[in-house]
């Protein structure tokens, strides 16, 4: 991430509670094959992924690429009016 979007994952970001998080209206899981906590939200999508951990620089890379085109068809919908 830090490579290729210049976001440092560890500064930005952290663990947190469920009672920590704001109303979403829209929840993403991964799929990675984890059970998600259930969150009350308008509109809930699974993206189904493989979990690379553990896995070469280029699953990372791969899976990143398929999480990058799958956020910009979601925006894509939600401007759209569609989501």
């Amino acid at each position: 991430m830090k490579q290729l979007y210049n976001i440092d994952m560890e500064q930005t970001q952290y663990s947190k509670l469920l009672n920590e998080l704001p109303v979403v209206d829209i929840v993403i899981t991964m799929g990675c094959n984890v059970n998600c906590p259930y969150l009350p939200c308008k509109y809930r999508e699974d993206w189904g992924l493989n979990d690379p951990t553990g896995k070469d620089e280029k699953t990372f890379r791969e899976t990143i690429s398929i999480i990058e085109q799958k956020i910009l068809k979601l925006k894509s919908s939600i401007e759209k009016g569609s989501k």
